[in-house]
């Protein structure tokens, strides 16, 4: 996918040549070869109707209408009706959504239970379905998984319900689609079950259980704002205790009760309310040090929170704006001290604190001899860490020009480094996973095989050494290579979890410096 840095085209930011690879090896892994072809096109040319599609791919009419419907069903490709035609466009965006699934789920078993992550997974593999089907596929798996007692349908619904309370799951815009303005309560109101049919369905009779029409996905705005209040949650937990964390926690409650989701600042909070927040709480040193605890993280130089004003034992307002900027200052400075070294690091530091500086400021500052100073700074202005300002000054007229180079940071120029940095990773880590899965794929396939014939064995009640004999078909030596190359994927995937944690925070960042 050969595109520039980032600019703009028809009106949407257009993503790096290394988001795009990135976004392509996504295509392949999860929709296969055909739909990764039609994606690749879309990102290159951008909005296109549907015989350019055809002429630019090679690809048979029939399979890019296929592709593009898996497309549209993910929310991958969006289009737009004209007079004589239809115009498709990647969202770039969906599709490195991907990558933060699996901390979805997390998050969606946390707050609503094992089941509950089990019927957000159904919606993340299918885009979107109606509520009975969510259920009894749901209900069909824990059938086969479940040795414990089995969950019965009036407690998926419960579950489903509950995702739909939390807004993790919304109905999708089909069902809505005749209505100009559809309010917040539309997006969101419960379907009435009809519990004998669904019943019948789970037993495969034909029965009508209600809510054929209406579908539901994934509402990934939710999800991301969760993730957001989570970042921050857990940055006042490492900064301070626990219980700055959960006093971080009701704030943000308290914030979305008077104040847009994604607002830089939240509209001022009564210290009143949040005493009245906390004592629901089973914190007692919370709610004893209360006042302590909001002055500590009001005057932390991270500036998460501030005073703006008296009434009521005073008002704080959550800056969100300035808290993922801090956020991101600090993921960046703990980048140099791990590629160039903590004396580097001290360098960016003083650059960041200074704003402006000379080379001999530095060198004086930072406290590290001229030369290897020199080096280092030079190293990180190389590497785009830090950028040079040249200034002419004259006194007199009739005065030679003296010139002097500043030193200085440009955070969101640093921010898109980094991450399209993280882009490279992510793409790296998958192709390496995608390599070693393939190399040994004979020795994953041949123990799928085991596990598979082991496991129906079992269920026809064979005995121990039958069941012995089946596990002796792999060697020691293919056991021992087997269970090098899971380990290997097994950390390759933690590190792609670690680096979309990252990618997180500098996004969020850039999305608030807008």
């Amino acid at each position: 996918m050969p595109v520039s840095n980032n600019y703009t085209r028809n009106g949407r930011a257009v993503m790096s040549s290394m988001s795009g690879k990135l976004c392509s090896v996504l295509l392949l892994e999860h929709f296969g070869q055909i739909v990764q072809t039609v994606g690749n096109d879309l990102f290159e040319h951008g909005t296109k109707p549907l015989s350019f599609i055809r002429s630019t791919t090679g690809l048979p009419l029939s399979k890019v209408k296929e592709a593009l419907c898996v497309l549209i069903k993910y929310g991958i490709v969006e289009f737009e009706q004209l007079e004589k035609s239809v115009k498709y466009s990647l969202v770039p965006e969906n599709i490195l959504m991907i990558l933060r699934f699996p901390r979805f789920m997390f998050m969606a078993k946390k707050f609503c239970g094992n089941e509950a992550e089990m019927m957000l997974e159904e919606v993340l593999k299918q885009g979107y379905e109606t509520g009975s089907q969510i259920i009894i596929k749901t209900y069909q798996k824990l059938l086969q998984t479940s040795s414990e007692q089995l969950v019965q349908i009036p407690q998926l619904i419960e579950k489903f319900e509950l995702l739909v309370k939390n807004q993790f799951l919304m109905r999708s815009v089909g069902v809505i689609i005749d209505m100009e303005e559809p309010s917040e309560k539309t997006y969101f109101s419960l379907p009435d079950f009809n519990l004998p049919a669904l019943q019948k369905m789970v037993n495969g009779n034909d029965a009508d259980p209600g809510d054929s029409k209406i579908y539901w996905k994934v509402n990934f705005d939710r999800f991301t704002q969760d993730l957001r209040d989570q970042v921050v949650i857990s940055a006042i937990t490492k900064r301070l205790d626990e219980d700055a964390g959960e006093l971080m926690r009701q704030l943000l409650y308290l914030m979305y009760l008077r104040t847009a989701s994604w607002a830089d600042t939240s509209n001022p909070v009564p210290c009143s309310e949040i005493r009245e927040a906390v004592k629901k709480l089973n914190y007692p040193l919370l709610t004893q040090y209360l006042d302590q605890y909001l002055r500590v993280i009001e005057e932390d130089p991270c500036h998460f929170i501030s005073r703006v004003g008296d009434s009521g034992g005073g008002q704080y307002s959550v800056n969100m704006k300035e808290a993922f900027e801090q956020l991101a200052w600090a993921t960046l400075e703990n980048i140099v001290l791990e590629r160039f070294g903590s004396k580097a690091a001290r360098i960016f530091r003083l650059v960041r604190m200074k704003t402006y500086v000379e080379q001999e400021q530095i060198q004086q500052l930072a406290m590290i001899p001229a030369k290897e100073a020199k080096h280092l700074t030079y190293t990180l202005l190389q590497e785009n860490y830090l950028q040079i300002q040249e200034l002419k000054k004259t006194s007199v007229s009739a005065a030679p020009t003296k010139t002097f180079f500043l030193f200085h940071i440009d955070l969101n120029q640093v921010v898109r480094m980094e991450i399209d940095h993280c882009y490279q990773a992510l793409y790296n880590s998958i192709q390496r996973r995608e390599h070693e899965s393939n190399v040994n794929r004979r020795m994953i396939d041949k123990q799928l095989r085991i596990q598979t014939l082991t496991s129906n064995l079992k269920e026809h009640g064979a005995t121990e050494e039958q069941l012995n004999e089946i596990a002796e078909m792999m060697t020691p030596s293919e056991k021992q290579q087997l269970e090098k190359v899971q380990n290997v994927i097994k950390r390759l995937r933690g590190c792609e979890l670690q680096i979309e944690e990252t990618l997180f925070i500098l996004l969020m960042h850039l999305k608030y410096a807008k």
